[in-house]
């Protein structure tokens, strides 16, 4: 478990739902996270290590994207696997982070942003994310038709961990998303893996997502992948974004 630190408060909500895309706007966020408790979207480590563990090794080189002030990489290091590199585009948090875990120097602290990651092809055996591409989504009007901006992030940021992988490496993915709005995304041929979902925690499901490098999509699936370019789906049901200090609109965004 983490060290103890200060209790978590509710944090400071932006005002409209794209600044959750702005660096600035985290900056602000994690100005004390040196001194505070860790925040976790979609659920604390024990909520999916059931799930997690069973696609790691001990030896993994595992990347962490989006990493924020979550406990997530220290407890890989307290679980056994101790490779973990961490990155964010803020530096005010990775600065807090390289602080908060000085004491454990296996674990590295980068600044770097995930649509262009500065590292050689074939580096990791894991990527990690965890409501990282749902925060880069935040703002999307309308969830059956995501952006053309929208997809070419999530294409950006999908290409990155495609080629940063090794064959046989694995991509994992925690998110509010569910199949019908995210496995579009994913089920891209030029990522050269496969897919699979599953569900974890009580009460509201989160979804859980593992692509092997290296395997074959099913033909389901690439048909999927092919509407992300197809005609507009009928229009959603009006979601109400700006309504929970818990920031539970990210379950309603369900990209």
């Amino acid at each position: 478990m983490a060290s103890p630190r200060t209790p978590v408060s509710p944090p400071e909500l932006p005002e409209k739902n794209f600044q959750y895309r702005q660096v600035q706007y985290w900056d602000q966020r994690y100005k004390d996270a040196a001194d505070s408790g860790p925040y976790e979207w979609f659920g604390d480590f024990a909520s999916f290590r059931a799930l997690l563990e069973p696609e790691l090794c001990p030896e993994d080189r595992i990347l962490v994207l989006g990493c924020g002030n979550s406990a997530l990489s220290y407890e890989l290091f307290l679980g056994g696997f101790p490779n973990v590199t961490s990155v964010d585009y803020s530096p005010v948090v990775v600065a807090a982070m390289q602080v908060r875990y000085a004491h454990v120097p296996s674990l590295r602290w980068e600044t770097m942003d995930v649509r262009a990651l500065d590292f050689p092809s074939g580096s990791f055996d894991v990527v990690l994310e965890k409501g990282t591409l749902d925060a880069m989504l935040a703002g999307e009007p309308d969830p059956w038709n995501v952006s053309s901006e929208g997809i070419h992030t999530v294409d950006q940021v999908l290409s990155e961990v495609s080629r940063l992988l090794v064959p046989g490496g694995r991509f994992i993915s925690m998110t509010s998303a569910g199949p019908h709005f995210r496995i579009r995304h994913y089920a891209q041929s030029r990522y050269d893996w496969s897919l699979r979902h599953t569900t974890y925690s009580s009460g509201f499901h989160f979804h859980f997502y593992i692509m092997h490098k290296g395997r074959a999509l099913s033909v389901s699936q690439l048909a999927l992948g092919a509407q992300i370019l197809s005609s507009p789906s009928p229009p959603a049901s009006p979601c109400f974004l700006q309504d929970s200090d818990n920031e539970d609109f990210l379950s309603a965004i369900q990209l």
